[in-house]
């Protein structure tokens, strides 16, 4: 500004010149340098906005390149790593990055297009011909796509030097290439016609090619475009009426009468407009079918749908290649579909079984889905039999324990399917019909992987006792090791020694081999272990007859010396476990009884009724409710003489809201026995917690109260479920004999009228989490209401009691004595002379009670 202002001010203004018309030459400087200014400000500007974004990118490609490394089976972060480095052009990286990628997941087709057309442009020369081919090959093996096809049968002929210059060798490659895109595509219904097209379009040139004088030749070419048109004539395609106007137009060019501008079939052979009306009728029966599934805004349930109606059809007519397609397009829209690739292969297996295209299709099948272990099992049995070599089959059954399964049978699965093959193996090379180098040590060292793996997680179940079974007697037939053998089944006895089907299979498996004293010696070892339900009685019925059937005399002898006092024991003890539970059962009807009763007397007869000494045990004796957590708290006793009781004090720690207002309000829960279930055959180790998880599918579970044993408080096995109506319940009855805890329940539902009054299941007492004890609820609620009608404190009175108890029949020396004490008097009330004339009538002493019985 300064100079400017200097120029302005100078007293000879500068002359105009034809240069300089305006005479402002100065000034055009100025504003140049500042224009230049303003250009370098702006270059650097964007060179920094450029850094910035630069120093993003590589660091969003850092974070990435981590993710990937921590999680190599992240779909999504390969994809955008893939378009982060296209972004930032770092060619050599982006090839790693796509090659990484396409050796774990299958890539889109459009991906694949993206990819190649990248390597297009980069290469150059024969050189770079093979790997773009290579990648079209991969591309096109992983979906179905006409797209890429057409791009990979364009790339060749313009690419390819034999097939540009039509020589005979790239002619015939190119017609081979051609014919894989009919096979793989040439049925797709709605995009099929373009490789039709691209066919006939590349055969049309190589009869352009030919001399004029070659008649023969020329003849032959226009026969094989003529027999391209009707190959695509036969094919129901969406544009097959243009196809037959395109066929009419270019019969007429060489020398055919056909009106070309029709759709008529007139002119044509009876062959051709045969098998193009056919077409025509299957393409109009598949149009509303195309026209559903290509519905790309529908939902992906109702489309799915709309795939599976399609096949539906297109099974009832049962062309296979038709079919085959069909899945194809199918699985391009729903490529992790489990259902729909697990519908694929049984096709495949049942149609084609020994295919090459068969292993084709499970290989991508366990790409796409690689967590359906059904589809790992039925992979490896399709490898066998297509005779498949033993690096492949191993190679894939090593991949498959590399995968994530949603539960542990689906391992043992893969497991015993590997041990099933290398068994029909060996059974073949033992039989002379077929030669190879595998050996026994490879089942046993897959049965050990299988156990190391798979025990802690199926201890005690019936899968884990199958695959012990299977070794043991593999080891023993096919290893020919008996020792073996025995040493498998060992190893399951320290993994579920308490499981009585474990203990059979041993005994079983000696029995059959005849090894009579290693049995014997089994049944010594286990006969007095304690099995769950019955099973201790039946291990030591089943040694009875099995020396009966083996054994000598004094063998037999031996067996019922030792078993004959553990049966005694077992039946004693049921017998107490049946009598405590009994006695149980009877002080709950007797409070039931009880409580309906008390609703019909007043509030102060129930306090007036108990003796003294009955009532100053209830007040001293804390009352201990067990919970479903497996805690109990002492209720305090409810004093009579205070005015109000701290009900608070008296308040059970319970597992839900519903049960503290339950036992706080001073009702006893009531049980709908219409609602409830019986489930035994419990785990012992079973809680609350687990029964509700076990019914949480069924839903309604109102209350769970698990069976214990009454001295030691151990559970017995045994529950009763309370469900809100009988929807649940018969839900919940259907759910028999599933396992829990490793054991097969059985559930049924409850019947308590069915028995006798006062049984119940033998050798237990209940252990209820949802449910006070109602007695003492009940013994509380008329303490409290007595307590709150009187305001001084009750006391105990004579003539109260009195005048409220009748005792009624000849037997009324067995009143109750809670009633009134034998002997009781009540010492505060002077004794009258009336009170002596009806002396008789007081209770009587026990040496009262015996003359009474003597004179009767």
């Amino acid at each position: 500004m300064a100079e400017t202002e200097t120029l302005d001010s100078s007293p000879h203004p500068p002359q105009l010149s034809d240069d300089n018309p305006t005479g402002n030459e100065d000034q055009d400087m100025l504003d140049a340098d500042k224009s230049a200014k303003d250009s370098d400000s702006d270059s650097q500007s964007d060179s920094d906005s450029d850094s910035e974004d630069d120093a993003q990118q590589n660091t969003q490609i850092h974070a990435l390149e981590t993710e990937i490394l921590n999680n190599p089976s992240n779909y999504d972060t390969h994809v955008q790593y893939i378009k982060a480095l296209r972004k930032q052009g770092d060619i050599e990286k982006l090839r790693q990055a796509r090659e990484a990628m396409s050796a774990i997941f299958p890539l889109s087709s459009e991906m694949w297009q993206e990819w190649t057309k990248d390597e297009i442009s980069l290469s150059s020369g024969l050189d770079a011909l093979p790997t773009i081919e290579k990648l079209f090959d991969c591309g096109v093996s992983d979906y179905l796509s006409v797209a890429l096809w057409c791009d990979y049968l364009s790339f060749v002929q313009e690419h390819d030097q034999s097939v540009r210059t039509l020589s005979a060798a790239g002619i015939s490659k190119a017609r081979n290439l051609f014919e894989r895109a009919l096979v793989a595509a040439g049925l797709h219904v709605a995009e099929g016609s373009r490789i039709w097209e691209l066919y006939r379009e590349f055969e049309q040139a190589i009869f352009l090619t030919i001399d004029e004088t070659d008649a023969d030749s020329r003849e032959k070419q226009v026969q094989r475009i003529r027999n391209l048109f009707h190959r695509q004539l036969s094919v129901p395609l969406a544009d097959l009426c243009s196809t037959l106007l395109t066929y009419k137009a270019w019969e007429a060019e060489h020398g055919a009468n056909l009106d070309v501008d029709s759709s008529n079939l007139d002119g044509l052979s009876p062959q051709v407009a045969s098998s193009y009306q056919k077409a025509l009728d299957m393409m109009n029966g598949r149009t509303h079918l195309e026209n559903q599934i290509s519905h790309k805004v529908a939902p992906e349930s109702e489309r799915l749908k709309n795939f599976r109606d399609y096949l539906k059809f297109e099974q009832s007519l049962g062309d296979p290649a038709r079919i085959q397609i069909l899945y194809e397009r199918a699985i391009t829209e729903f490529p992790i579909s489990s259902e729909l690739w697990l519908d694929y292969t049984h096709y495949m297996d049942k149609t084609l079984k020994t295919s090459s295209l068969v292993r084709d299709t499970y290989k991508r099948a366990s790409r796409n889905c690689p967590w359906v272990g059904e589809l790992w099992v039925r992979y490896l049995l399709s490898l066998e039999r297509s005779r498949a070599s033993e690096d492949e089959i191993s190679a894939v059954f090593e991949k498959s324990l590399q995968c994530t399964f949603s539960s542990f049978e689906e391992y043992l699965d893969i497991f015993l399917t590997r041990v099933d093959g290398l068994r029909r193996r060996l059974s073949l090379l033992t039989s002379g019909a077929e030669s190879s180098n595998l050996d026994y040590i490879i089942i046993r060292e897959t049965f050990q992987r299988a156990s190391d793996y798979l025990s802690p997680h199926l201890k005690n179940t019936e899968s884990l006792l199958r695959m012990y079974r299977y070794w043991a007697r593999l080891e023993s037939t096919l290893g020919k090791d008996l020792v073996a053998a025995r040493g498998v089944w060992e190893r399951l006895l320290k993994i579920s020694g308490s499981v009585l089907e474990v203990w059979q299979g041993y005994i079983a498996m000696e029995s059959a081999m005849g090894n009579i004293n290693e049995a014997r010696s089994l049944f010594k070892r286990c006969y007095s272990k304690r099995f769950p339900g019955t099973g201790s009685e039946d291990i030591c019925n089943s040694w009875i007859c099995f020396e009966r059937e083996y054994g000598a005399l004094d063998d037999f002898d031996l067996a019922v010396k030792k078993v004959t006092p553990r049966l005694e024991e077992l039946q004693l003890f049921k017998l107490q476990e049946a009598k405590s539970i009994g006695v149980s059962a009877d002080d709950g009807d007797n409070s039931s009884r009880k409580n309906v009763r008390e609703k019909r007397k007043p509030i102060s007869n129930l306090i007036e009724e108990q003796s003294p000494a009955k009532r100053h045990k209830d007040k001293a004796k804390n009352v201990k409710i067990t919970s479903e957590d497996g805690k109990g708290i002492a209720k305090e006793p409810v004093k009579v003489n205070d005015k109000k009781p701290d009900v608070a004090a008296s308040k059970p720690v319970s597992g839900s809201k519903k049960e503290n207002k339950d036992v706080t309000s001073g009702k006893p829960q009531q049980y709908d026995d219409q609602c409830t279930a019986f489930v035994s055959n419990l785990n012992l180790k079973a809680t609350h917690d687990d029964l509700r998880k076990f019914f949480s599918d069924v839903g309604g579970v109102v209350a769970v109260r698990i069976l214990t044993d009454k001295f030691t408080g151990k559970s017995r096995g045994l529950a009763y479920v309370d469900f809100s109506d009988d929807k649940h319940l018969a839900a919940a009855v259907a759910k028999n004999k599933h396992t829990l805890l490793g054991k097969r329940v059985s559930i049924a539902k409850s019947d308590p009228k069915g028995r006798k009054r006062g049984s119940a299941a033998p050798g237990t007492s209940l252990r209820q989490g949802d449910n006070a004890d109602q007695t003492t609820e009940s013994s509380k609620s008329g303490a409290k209401n007595s307590a709150e009608g009187s305001e001084g404190g009750l006391q105990p009175s004579s003539h109260h009691r009195a005048s409220n108890i009748q005792l009624k029949g000849k037997n009324t020396f067995a009143m109750p004595r809670t009633v009134r004490p034998l002997g009781w008097v009540d010492k505060d009330q002077p004794k009258s002379k009336e009170s002596d004339s009806v002396e008789d009538e007081n209770p009587k002493s026990n040496d009262e009670f015996r003359k009474m019985f003597i004179r009767s």
